[in-house]
């Protein structure tokens, strides 16, 4: 199955996140709208894990600033239309991007979570584990279920925080499912030598 990976706010990691699940479960990748075209997360993706192209769906969305879509597009004169995100391929597993947080505005109407229910498909979110995480955390997945949108877990990115991780389980009652310190050096070998962890395999696994 394929999976949205969404995160509490912009620079979380949601990007290291996706290559490292990528080089452990193989799935593809596709980032629907990319704002900033001066470093875009797919060619710094196909760096990391060294896949071929064929790992790898283009945006819907190639917008040049590195602002939210709603402004970044209105700069471009581009509008964005929600109904044009569809699944490239249905039958191949992907692990889609969003862009920033869940309620950032893609044009006057719809946010990022607009494009999770659209495109039905289970999240895992991705939260810094310092100071801060647990209210942002919290906002995100308290805004996910009153959408009824199913979110798998958690994963945490940075020093590991005992405390943090804690009360974000207790109070959202959502798993952190796998905690990823920080990496001396961001290749394919480092990040297969961080294993994901069993939660997160019985995730991948269950999920086909």
């Amino acid at each position: 199955m394929s999976f949205f990976l969404t995160g509490t706010d912009t620079e979380v990691g949601k990007t290291v996140i996706c290559a490292w699940l990528m080089v452990h479960y193989h799935h593809r990748y596709w980032k629907p709208i990319q704002s900033g075209m001066d470093s875009p997360d797919t060619k710094t993706i196909k760096k990391i894990t060294e896949f071929d192209n064929s790992f790898f769906f283009p945006p819907v969305y190639e917008l040049q600033q590195p602002l939210s879509p709603h402004e970044s597009a209105k700069r471009d004169g581009v509008e964005i239309e929600l109904a044009n995100f569809l699944i490239p391929r249905k039958e191949t597993k992907i692990i889609i991007e969003g862009a920033g947080g869940i309620l950032v505005p893609i044009n006057e109407k719809h946010f990022i979570v607009d494009i999770i229910k659209l495109l039905k498909l289970p999240t895992l979110l991705v939260a810094r584990s310092g100071l801060g995480t647990i209210n942002h955390t919290l906002l995100t997945v308290s805004e996910l279920k009153k959408r009824n949108l199913p979110l798998q877990g958690i994963i945490l990115n940075g020093e590991r925080n005992q405390s943090n991780k804690e009360a974000i389980e207790r109070y959202s009652g959502v798993p952190v499912v796998s905690e990823i310190e920080p990496l001396k050096t961001l290749d394919k070998k480092t990040l297969l030598s961080y294993k994901p962890g069993r939660k997160l395999d019985e995730i991948f696994a269950s999920t086909g």
